[in-house]
């Protein structure tokens, strides 16, 4: 588990998941689909790092899904992505859905085969989690995020981040703690009977 930094930090933890795993699985909460070729003119940055664990073969993108997603993004980005095999799963479908919809579909998704967790805390509201550097209106509550991951027990997730919490941006601690129960809420799913 890798607690902090950019979502830049996690290429380098699934190219040494990779090393050991091979291609795995992704569930990436994120405001932002972060699979730009480039991100505001450098090749390695905040904003592509699935880009290039696709095309370095680090993930399956097939058995991954972004969840919470609605910022803008250039239709070349989007098609690239889907076209890939990725499943796009905005903040809008989380609402209209509800969590226990959209966590038959990651099981769906993901299947019996290792998986990561990426959680930028961005995915969810600013009105639950100011303090990060690229909000985005109309994410998860934290009740939405934290019901689909309680609803993923049994998974073979063989990592985690949780990324973009930035304190300066913080109000009373709020992200802080947001990002921290979602961190324990992973460590809850890697216990023997965790609870659906």
């Amino acid at each position: 588990m890798a607690l902090g930094g950019d979502h830049t930090i996690t290429l380098a933890l699934l190219r040494a998941l990779a090393r050991r795993k091979g291609p795995v699985g992704l569930v990436h909460f994120d405001g932002h689909i972060d699979t730009w070729p480039e991100s505001f003119g450098l090749a390695y940055g905040h904003g592509s790092p699935f880009y290039h664990a696709i095309e370095e073969g680090l993930i399956d993108p097939r058995r991954t899904l972004q969840i919470g997603i609605r910022s803008p993004m250039h239709r070349d980005v989007f098609d690239w992505t889907v076209g890939k095999g990725v499943t796009i799963v905005t903040a809008e479908d989380v609402h209209e859905t509800g969590p226990q919809a959209v966590a038959e579909q990651i099981r769906e998704v993901i299947g019996d085969e290792p998986a990561y967790l990426s959680f930028d805390i961005d995915a969810l509201d600013p009105a639950f989690a100011p303090g990060t550097g690229t909000p985005e209106v109309g994410g998860l509550a934290t009740w939405q995020a934290r019901a689909i991951l309680r609803r993923l027990a049994g998974l073979r997730f063989v990592g985690m981040d949780v990324v973009e919490v930035s304190p300066p941006y913080d109000v009373a601690e709020i992200t802080a703690l947001a990002a921290a129960t979602m961190a324990w809420d992973y460590i809850a799913l890697l216990t023997p009977h965790a609870m659906r």
